[in-house]
Parts: structure tokens; sequence; C-alpha cells
């Protein structure tokens, strides 16, 4: 039986319930200790608390294993760049999902991972270095074609279609990771010296991150991630149609334009920093919906959580399925996020029919 609209109006108006939170944050938690106690040379969780401890408070402990201080300098700020990105990741394709009422959307859509990935490859091939910062040079190139892009589209779809329809924002954007594809191949012709650390990069990998990049990528999340949550009525309405969001009074344009700039801004630093890694965007909206529902006051905080949860557990996979040696989390995401987005599919396909 369908829920009478009065009811439907009265859920809109909630988000998570308490006990939701404490169980998405527990099972974050749970999770960032496992991935951080397992890998190459496992530890046990009482050597990986007494780190924290030791971090945040400043105390000291002994350690059952003489060499976990060494490990966790390590593996500790990678677990928390990887939680962070799945976040920040996760909640882009949540995002612009609702915003394009597109199930296929995700941040990538708006060609902005492509021109990231080419301004990390252009300084990867060229050597292009910042002194004067203590980023890596792909970093900041990264970024800097992060946002070049995401202004350049809005600009071609501005002076294409001055509403910004979601239409031409999206064949622009297909167009332009077409156009950014040819270029890499060509810049990968012509360094083929070093094209092993360009397709590392741009399978992705979160190896030998830094506490500088995770805090790059908190900050990022805090301020970006807190426009999109404030957002979750306009993409409630943006989920049912334009029409709708704009008959209740919502500014169309300016919203949709805020919108992308804030996932540009997330995903930009996320490339910048980890490379490529497809499918946390698409995969995990679609399975936190599964559990919460539609309602993006609810959807959205809890694809937060999920997608760290996610992409920590896909970070473990690559570092420890052959181990010594280690897989590009990329490869990884892009293997069990398409076998699992053909269950998802199927299985709304049965619930529709």
């Amino acid at each position: 039986m369908k829920p009478h609209k009065a009811e439907k109006n009265r859920i809109s108006k909630r988000g998570l319930p308490q006990w939701e939170y404490l169980a998405f944050i527990a099972a974050v938690c749970l999770t960032f200790l496992l991935c951080v106690s397992v890998g190459t040379v496992s530890l046990p969780w009482s050597d990986v608390i007494h780190y924290l401890s030791d971090l945040v408070f400043g105390t000291e402990h002994e350690y059952a294993v003489a060499s976990a201080p060494q490990i966790m300098t390590v593996r500790v700020p990678r677990v928390i760049c990887v939680a962070l990105s799945g976040m920040s990741l996760a909640l882009c394709g949540c995002s612009m999902q609702g915003l394009l009422k597109n199930p296929l959307a995700e941040g990538s859509t708006l060609g902005v991972s492509s021109g990231a990935a080419l301004g990390a490859i252009i300084a990867i091939a060229f050597d292009i270095t910042v002194p004067f910062l203590s980023l890596a040079g792909a970093t900041v190139m990264a970024m800097l074609f992060a946002f070049g892009s995401i202004m350049l589209i809005l600009f071609l779809a501005y002076r294409l279609d001055y509403s910004l329809s979601t239409n031409t924002i999206v064949l622009l954007g297909v167009i332009y990771s077409m156009f950014i594809s040819s270029i890499i191949m060509f810049i990968t012709t012509f360094a083929s010296e070093k094209i092993r650390s360009i397709t590392f990069w741009t399978m992705g990998s979160l190896q030998g991150s830094t506490y500088t990049e995770a805090l790059i990528l908190l900050v990022v999340l805090v301020i970006f991630g807190t426009v999109i949550l404030t957002k979750r009525e306009e993409l409630n309405a943006f989920a049912i149609g334009e029409d709708n969001a704009r008959s209740i009074g919502i500014n169309i344009r300016r919203t949709r334009l805020i919108i992308l700039i804030s996932v540009s801004a997330l995903i930009g630093t996320c490339v910048s920093i980890g490379g490529s890694i497809g499918f946390v965007g698409l995969v995990v909206p679609h399975m936190t919906r599964m559990i919460v529902g539609p309602n993006h006051r609810r959807l959205l905080p809890a694809t937060l959580f999920s997608g760290a949860v996610f992409l920590m557990i896909m970070d473990l996979i690559a570092r420890v399925i052959m181990r010594p040696r280690e897989l590009p989390i990329g490869a990884v995401t892009s293997l069990i996020g398409a076998v699992l987005f053909v269950f998802i599919f199927a299985g709304t396909r049965r619930r529709d029919a």
C-alpha cells in the first residue's frame, strides 16, 4: 500500500535517526581499525588503539609488535585518506544522481576527473614540480586542471544554454572527457619512459599518503561537503523533476551551479591525491539507497559513512589479496563495483517488474 501524501511529506522532513548515525559511525570505526590492523604485517587491535591514543593524547604505551609505531606511521594516514576519499566520492555521486535525475550519474559525469587526471599526467610526464609547496607537482596540477575543467564546461554550457540545463552539462561533460582522453593518449605515447608511473596513477592508488594530504581532504570535505548537505531539500525536489523544483520556488540555475562547483572541488581534490578511482560514486549511493531510502535528508549523510566503509574495504583488498604486492585501488573498485552494480540493477528491475 502506498503511503498517504501527508505521510510522505512528514517522512521527507526527517533525517537519519540517532541510532542509525551511531550504527554508521560504529561501522566506520570498526572498518578503520580492521584496515589499520591488517596488511603485509598484521597487528593486534590493542597496538592500533594504543598508537591512536598516543597520537591524540601524547601518551606512551608498550606495543606487542616492536615495529608497530613505524608501520602505523605509514598505514594510519593512508587509511584516513582512503576513508575521506570514499566519503567525498560517494557524496558527489549521490548528489549528482539527484541533481541530474539520472541513476548512472556520478562525479566524473562532469569531466572533472578527466581534467584532473590530465593535469597530473602532464606534471608526471614533464617533471613539473612546485618547490614552494610541500605538495607534489601532480597534486597541484590536478587541482588546477579540475577547477579549470568545470569552469570551462560551465562557461560553454552558459554560452550554449543560458539556463544551464542538465542535458547540456552532461553532453559537454561526456564530450570533454573523450577529448581529454585523446590528449592523455598522446602524452602517454611521447612519455613512454614514464608510462609505468602514469598508468599506475590513472588506476588510482593512495599508497604513501601523508597527514598533510589527509588534512587537505578533510578541509575540502568539510567546506564543500557541508554545502552539498545543506541542499538536501533542493535535491529531493530535483529528484522528482526540475518543474517540481521550480514550482516550489527553488532557483534552479543557482542551485545547480553551487552543487556542480562543490562536486568539482571534491573530485578534483580526491583525484589529485589518489588518482582516478571509479565506481565509488556510482555504486555506493545505490547500495545506501536500498538501506535508508531515496530521501536525501537521510541518504546524503548515510552515503558519507557508506563511502568511507566501502573504499576502506576496497583498499584493504588491494593491499592483501596479492601481498606483498599491491594492486591499484581503482582496478579493485572497478572490478568489484561493476559486479555489485549488475546485481543492484538486476534487483531493481525485478522489484519494478
